[in-house]
């Protein structure tokens, strides 16, 4: 028994040193927004141009028009339009291409882009413009 308390004597204190140490509990939650997509009320949508807000619409026969007050339509000449990171976008062959360029066009994914609101916009295969809200 004195052997218990003796070995009990040196060894609690030399354990006591030793701490676990725990990592703190966060209350960490990721979550994912989905949001739906509606059909544009007004068919237009906007894009930076010149440090300017410019609003685009398509015509029916996918000609692109642009207006600064949303009021007053002028046609592109160019036939294009910048998303939110300054990709150029524009309707080639019935199809919905980007560059960075201006020189080499792709399709665009899903044939949607971010405007300089921060909304998404796509357009269907009838050139409905679509909204994410």
């Amino acid at each position: 028994m004195k052997k218990s308390i003796m070995l009990l004597a040196i060894c609690l204190p030399v354990a006591m040193q030793f701490s676990v140490t725990a990592a703190p509990a966060h209350n960490h939650y990721d979550y994912m927004v989905v949001r739906d997509w509606t059909k544009s009320t007004t068919a237009t949508w906007p894009a930076e141009k010149e440090g300017k807000t410019i609003w685009y619409k398509l015509d029916k026969k996918g000609g692109l028009w642009w207006s600064e007050d949303g009021k007053k339509w002028s046609a592109a000449k160019d036939g294009a339009w910048t998303d939110k990171d300054g990709k150029w976008l524009k309707i080639h062959e019935h199809k919905l291409v980007w560059s960075t360029d201006g020189k080499s066009w792709s399709e665009v994914p899903e044939w949607k882009w971010e405007g300089s609101d921060g909304k998404w916009y796509k357009f269907d295969s009838n050139w409905m413009l679509w909204v994410n809200v």
